[in-house]
């Protein structure tokens, strides 16, 4: 029997007027906000905890520990970050949620700000963003206009301020620190990691205790109070880790693209099916599960639970990232993909560390040597040695996301790169042949 598609954060998506304050309040907004005010943080965050709630950003890391980390006064001024620099390739779920539902993500900040005891929200958003940066930053003077910003919000003695920073384009700056840089107005490159640095929550953007989470995450905030941890941590059929909803934006060979709101542990073959199956008269050739670095997974099997623990292991991926599920059917030239891949991540890399920086640069030049009908077979051998000098080497995760898509395409599809080593283009895809 198909999993029933509980809607939490995309209950009132297709409302006309939704993005209006009016419209938001009226279908229940800030309700849960008010309700986060009159509550002890420590009760907010012991709410989030039971709720099983991860960050929806790509890691997955609970999102209770992070809160938890922070320092249990108002001596110091707390910050709460937004990362909505969304980059990754094949992800725009965050982008929806700024552009449909911005008061959402408001409430959510709020909510979460209270937990943490922050005074001062910084909502990051990508540089390319213009609209959805529009949409937010016209909720938040809404939400000023109202009394749900400003000074002694609702009575509360509480005082909350939520800012908009447009980055400029930069993929790096969806790391954390690096993010933090940026909006001190540094360079975005990442900084040291514990223990050689401290916590963000100690000490973050201006030596300030700080926290970034996603849009996703913080969106889910108010779902969370609304329902109760416990009621939330329901929802989920895989892994008890893998608790509530998600939203995919599901992109390539398939019938029906777009963002979907599913439940985490729905077999991976009912999620295909959300989304209309893959395009008629074609077959699944490969997937990439979560956004671009988490690389390519076989067709089958196809009847496991999508959730965090619940993708195989022998798929070779990494995992659900930030939800970014793009298809492939048999057409696909996977080696013409793995190339842009590549080359945009010799694009995107700060440069600040030696694997990542040198290593992308001569995948880059390699790829594009074999495409251009100079590759040789010692070239795989040679693609395989600077991914091991990439891998757990780099300063941050893009080096290790980078070379995932490279290192999963070499296993499940050699023979196309040796097609183009022998014959000058991709023979398999052209005759329309699955990957073995």
């Amino acid at each position: 029997m198909p999993v029933e598609q509980t809607q939490l954060l995309y209950r009132h998506r297709n409302v006309p007027g939704i993005d209006r304050l009016e419209t938001y309040v009226a279908h229940g907004g800030y309700e849960q906000f008010r309700k986060a005010v009159a509550m002890d943080p420590e009760a907010i965050i012991e709410e989030v905890k039971v709720s099983g709630l991860r960050g929806r950003g790509g890691a997955g890391f609970p999102t209770h520990i992070k809160w938890n980390a922070f320092p249990k006064n108002r001596d110091v001024e707390h910050y709460f970050i937004i990362n909505a620099d969304e980059g990754e390739p094949g992800t725009a779920k965050d982008r929806d949620l700024m552009n449909a539902l911005p008061h959402l993500l408001v409430e959510g900040c709020l909510c979460s700000m209270v937990a943490v005891r922050a005074a001062k929200c910084y909502i990051y958003i990508r540089g390319e963003y213009i609209e959805p940066w529009k949409s937010v930053q016209k909720a938040i003077n809404e939400a000023y206009a109202a009394g749900f910003l400003g000074k002694n919000v609702l009575g509360s003695g509480l005082d909350f301020d939520i800012y908009t920073h447009l980055g400029a384009g930069a993929y790096e700056c969806g790391e954390e620190s690096a993010l933090m840089s940026s909006l001190m107005g540094e360079r975005g490159m990442p900084r040291l990691k514990p223990p050689a640095a401290p916590l963000p929550m100690i000490s973050g953007v201006w030596k300030r205790p700080s926290v970034v989470n996603n849009v996703e995450t913080a969106a889910t905030i108010p779902a969370i109070l609304e329902l109760g941890g416990a009621k939330y941590a329901e929802i989920g059929v895989g892994s008890p880790r893998s608790r509530g909803t998600k939203l995919f934006s599901i992109s390539g060979h398939v019938n029906k693209p777009g963002i979907y709101e599913i439940v985490l542990g729905t077999p991976f073959s009912e999620v295909l099916d959300i989304a209309g199956g893959v395009r008629d008269g074609h077959q699944l050739k490969t997937y990439i599960p979560g956004g671009s670095s988490m690389g390519f997974a076989p067709p089958t099997p196809l009847d496991y639970p999508f959730d965090y623990e619940g993708i195989p292991q022998n798929t070779q991926t990494l995992g659900l990232g930030s939800g970014g599920l793009m298809i492939f059917d048999e057409t696909t030239d996977v080696f013409k993909v793995t190339h842009r891949l590549v080359d945009f991540y010799h694009h995107e890399s700060c440069g600040k560390c030696t694997p990542c920086r040198e290593g992308l640069d001569w995948l880059s030049k390699i790829y594009a040597r074999i495409a251009s009908g100079g590759g040789r077979e010692q070239d795989i051998d040679l693609i395989w040695d600077i991914c091991d000098s990439i891998r757990g080497k780099s300063f941050c995760a893009l080096g290790e996301g980078a070379i995932w898509p490279v290192m999963t395409s070499l296993r499940l599809f050699r023979h196309e790169y040796l097609s183009y080593i022998h014959h000058g283009r991709n023979t398999y895809s052209e005759a329309g042949q699955l990957g073995a």
